[in-house]
This record gives structure tokens, C-alpha cells and sequence, in this order.
């Protein structure tokens, strides 16, 4: 097919990624309804009220992902700056707002809320594309070339701290660690001068707040504080332990009724685990494997310089998300508000990723098939 406006020739899209979206999405979708039933139905009064909602992000992410796999990547280009602009006031206006859980992430307007640090992570990787794609070699000189572009991510990522939310802010700064490789930064600036400095960022600001300090700290031993910080991972090992290798069936769940806080969000995977078992669980990881495995194809054939980097972006972000939340429920990492990609309960979070989708695959049909 060949676009009427640019001339541009279009293929087929990357089935691989397209299947293994709508695989993941569908068991979110079945997976939010088991594990949010009895809570809706205590919270809301409706054991289905978050299942009407997620089918309605869904439909929308679907939407929006079919229109942006029909649109130019290219045309991306034009608008990246207004949209990295808006993400400023975006991020400011969330302040305004009511705290949520002790964080200030989201700006809610009547039944409606939005998470701008979704939106950013993706701005983000935009920006970085289109300029490390101009600034072509010279991203191998440290000063011009690496520096100013952590310096962005890192004022991003700084505001999305300052709403207490270290996790996206650090998904941030690590996409660009990974862009700035795949763009040409030197090895020995990226892993002599540049990783040094962002491990004790994060160590600053882990030990530099107190109940963030207790979650590391918890981490290694959950037991000690079984009431408090470590309740939360500790009811997923209950229920991970409880999964076996089959599962105890859909819709059995022992830990969702009322004993996991809000099972259908960033825990949902024990949920999965407890429900599905250990082969649930390498059902969800094989087909992240094999999302991540088609998005680094993508990227290599991609037919320019910023269809690589915007396709290594954006696979990146789902990669890193994934592994993170699955490391915190298995208790291999301190416990951090990360979503489980396609499948935690979330409007935001979810439509962003499924328009980022359409994006990776418009790239995938201009690839060098060759």
C-alpha cells in the first residue's frame, strides 16, 4: 500500500509484535476482572466495575493503535517539540491536585484522571530519536554529544521525582542510557563516566527518603516488618507459592480477596502466578520475549536512523517495565510502582502504550525487508 500524501511505500506489518500486543492485552483484560472482582464489589459495589472500564481503555488503545500504525512515523518529527513542551506544564499541573496514595501523579478531572509521567516516558523517546538522528556522530563526543541529552531526560525525570514516582523516572534515564548506546555513544563514556554517575543518583535518592530507604530495606527482609512494608510482597510470595506449577484456576484466588492490596494493579502478575501458575507466568514472560525479540528486528531493518532509534525506544520502555515489575513481585528488587505492561489495571498507561504500538508498527511496515 502506498500513502496517497507521502508517496511513502507501506508493507505489511510485524504480526509477531501485533499478536503477542493483543495476546498480552486479552489476558489483561480476563486477568484484571478475576483479580479485581471481590475488590470491586467491596470498593465499588460492582464485582465488574474495573473490568466496564479497562474494556473501554482497551477499545480506545485498539483505536488509537490502528490509526497510528496508518500514519508516517516521519510525520512524528514536526510536532516532537510542541510535545515535549506540553509535557512541562503537564507535569507541573499535577501539584494542583489532590496526593493519591502519598504521590502526586495524576490529574483528575471529574471520574476522568491522567497520568502525565506515562505520557512523558514516550515524549521522551521521541525527542531523543529525532535529535540523537541529527546529531549523528556526534553523540561520540562526551560533552556535546552525551551530557546534553541526559540533561533532558535527567529535568524530566527530576519533575516526575518530585511527584514521588522514582520508578518512571528511573525507566527514563535507563531508555536513554539504552538510545545513547545504540545511537554511538562511546563505551568508555557511557560505562566509564556516565553509568557511575547514575547508580549513585539512584542511591542518593533511594536512602535520601525515608520510606523509600524502608522499602530497600524491607526488601531483603520482608519478614521483619510483615505488618507494614513488607505485607505487600509478602502476599504475592503467598500467592506465587500457592500457584504452583498449574495454578489453583481462574478465578480461585485466595490472596485477591481483600488480603493483596489492590490486586489488579502492579501485583497482578502474583494474581496470574497464584491463579495460572508457573506456566501462566512463562506464558506472559515468553510472550514479552518474543514482543522485545520482533521490536529489536524492527529496529535493525528499520529503513533510516530514527526508525531504529524510535523502535529501540519504545521497545525499551515495555522491556524494562516488564522486567521491573516481574523482579518486585518476586521479590528480586525493592517494591516500586511499576505497571505491568497490557495487562495492570490503568487507562493511562494502557492507551499511551497501545499508541506507541501503532507507532512501532508503522515503522515495521517501512522496514527493509531484505
Amino acid at each position: 500500500m502506498r500513502s496517497e500524501k507521502t508517496g511513502i511505500k507501506m508493507g505489511e506489518i510485524d504480526y509477531g509484535i501485533f499478536y503477542s500486543v493483543i495476546l498480552l492485552l486479552a489476558i489483561g483484560v480476563v486477568m484484571i476482572y478475576s483479580a479485581s472482582s471481590y475488590y470491586a464489589m467491596f470498593k465499588e459495589g460492582d464485582s465488574m466495575a474495573y473490568l466496564k472500564k479497562q474494556i473501554i481503555w482497551s477499545i480506545t488503545g485498539l483505536i488509537s493503535m490502528v490509526l497510528m500504525m496508518r500514519v508516517d512515523y516521519h510525520k512524528l518529527k514536526k510536532i516532537t517539540p510542541h510535545l515535549l513542551i506540553i509535557a512541562i506544564p503537564l507535569l507541573i499541573a499535577v501539584f494542583f491536585f489532590p496526593a493519591v496514595n502519598g504521590a502526586k501523579r495524576w490529574i483528575q478531572l471529574g471520574p476522568l484522571s491522567f497520568q502525565p509521567s506515562e505520557y512523558t516516558k514516550y515524549v521522551v523517546v521521541l525527542f531523543l530519536a529525532m535529535s540523537l538522528d541529527l546529531k549523528g556522530d556526534g553523540v561520540k563526543k562526551f560533552w556535546t554529544g552525551i551530557v546534553p541529552y541526559l540533561g533532558v531526560s535527567g529535568f524530566f525525570a527530576a519533575l516526575i521525582l518530585a511527584e514521588k514516582n522514582l520508578s518512571i523516572a528511573a525507566i527514563i534515564m535507563i531508555v536513554t542510557y539504552i538510545m545513547l548506546f545504540v545511537a554511538g555513544g562511546r563505551i568508555q563514556d557511557l560505562i566509564g563516566k556516565v553509568a557511575p554517575v547514575l547508580l549513585a543518583a539512584v542511591l542518593f535518592f533511594i536512602f535520601g527518603e525515608s520510606y523509600r530507604r524502608a522499602r530497600m530495606l524491607n526488601f531483603l527482609n520482608p519478614w521483619k516488618d510483615p505488618a507494614g512494608d513488607g505485607y505487600q510482597l509478602i502476599q504475592s510470595f503467598y500467592a506465587l507459592g500457592a500457584g504452583g506449577i498449574t495454578g489453583l484456576g481462574l478465578g480461585q484466588s485466595r490472596q485477591k480477596t481483600l488480603y493483596m492490596p489492590e490486586p489488579h494493579n502492579d501485583f497482578i502478575f502474583s494474581i496470574i502466578g497464584e491463579e495460572l501458575g508457573l506456566i501462566g507466568c512463562f506464558v506472559i514472560i515468553a510472550l514479552f520475549i518474543l514482543f522485545v525479540w520482533k521490536g529489536i528486528k524492527v529496529a535493525l531493518n528499520a529503513k533510516d536512523n530514527y526508525g531504529t532509534l524510535l523502535a529501540v525506544g519504545i521497545t525499551s520502555i515495555i522491556a524494562v517495565q516488564a522486567i521491573i515489575n516481574i523482579a518486585v513481585v518476586t521479590g528480586s528488587m525493592p517494591v516500586t510502582g511499576v505497571p505491568m505492561p497490557f495487562i495492570s489495571y490503568g487507562g493511562t498507561s494502557l492507551v499511551i502504550n497501545m499508541t506507541a504500538m501503532g507507532i512501532l508498527l508503522n515503522i515495521s511496515r517501512q522496514c527493509n525487508k531484505q
